[in-house]
C-alpha cells in the first residue's frame, strides 16, 4: 500500500470520526491504566460494568490498595481472569505508591515493569492519558493492519513498527483508536462489514464479503 492510499484512508476516518476516544470509562490516567489491566481478553462493556462500581469507591493507588485484595475481587469478579487481574492491580498500586507517590510513570519501560502491564497496555496509557504518538496493536489492530495492507506483520510487534513508520504522522495520535473501531465494529474476525465500509475501495483483502 502506498502512501497516497494510507493518507486517505485516514483522512476518510477522521472525516468520520474527528475526536476517536476509547470506549473504555476513565477520568484519570491512573483509571485508564487499571481499566486497561482490567480489559486484557474482556470487552470494555464488561469492564465498564465493573469500574463503574469500583471507581467511585476507589479510585487511586492508595484507596485500591487499602480496599485489598479479596474486596478488589468482588468488585471485578465479573470479568474474565479476575483472580490473577485483581493480584496484578494490588501489586500495582503498591508500587505506584512506593515508588511514584500514586503517579503514573510515563515511559514505556516503567509501565511494562508494573504487573499486568504489556507493551499494548503502556502504548495505550501513553496514547490516551500523555497524548503519545504510539500504537497499541491488539487482535482488531493487528487483524486491520494485515487485512487492509495498512501495516502488514507476521506479530504484534512487527505491525506496531510498520504502522508507526507508515501512518503518516498527522494521524498517528488517533490512529489507535480509528484502527481499533474499524475493526471492532466493519472489519470485524469471521465476516467483515466490506459492502459498509467507508475504505471498501482503499483496502487490499482480497477475500472481500458482498452485499
Amino acid at each position: 500500500m502506498n502512501k497516497a492510499k494510507r493518507t486517505e484512508i485516514f483522512s476518510r476516518w477522521k472525516a468520520q470520526n474527528p475526536k476517536p476516544e476509547t470506549e473504555l470509562n476513565y477520568s484519570s490516567p491512573f483509571e485508564l491504566l487499571i481499566a486497561v489491566i482490567l480489559s486484557a481478553q474482556a470487552t470494555d462493556i464488561g469492564v465498564n460494568k465493573a469500574t463503574d462500581k469500583l471507581f467511585p469507591v476507589a479510585n487511586t493507588a492508595e484507596k485500591i490498595y487499602k480496599l485489598g485484595l479479596p474486596k478488589l475481587k468482588s468488585y471485578v469478579k465479573t470479568i474474565g481472569l479476575y483472580n490473577a487481574k485483581a493480584k496484578n492491580v494490588i501489586a500495582t498500586c503498591k508500587i505506584l505508591m512506593d515508588k511514584y507517590d500514586g503517579e503514573i510513570p510515563r515511559t514505556r519501560e516503567e509501565l511494562v515493569a508494573l504487573p499486568g502491564v504489556g507493551r499494548k497496555t503502556a502504548n495505550v496509557v501513553l496514547n490516551t492519558a500523555f497524548g503519545e504518538a504510539t500504537m497499541a496493536v491488539d487482535t482488531h489492530i493487528f487483524r486491520v493492519g494485515n487485512r487492509t495492507g495498512i501495516g502488514p506483520g507476521k506479530d504484534v510487534l512487527e505491525v506496531e513498527k510498520r504502522l508507526v513508520k507508515l501512518i503518516p504522522s498527522e494521524f498517528l495520535i488517533d490512529a489507535h483508536h480509528w484502527m481499533i473501531l474499524h475493526g471492532r465494529y466493519i472489519c470485524k474476525a469471521r465476516t467483515p462489514d466490506c459492502p459498509n465500509c467507508l475504505i471498501n475501495d482503499l483496502c487490499e483483502f482480497r477475500k472481500k464479503t458482498k452485499a
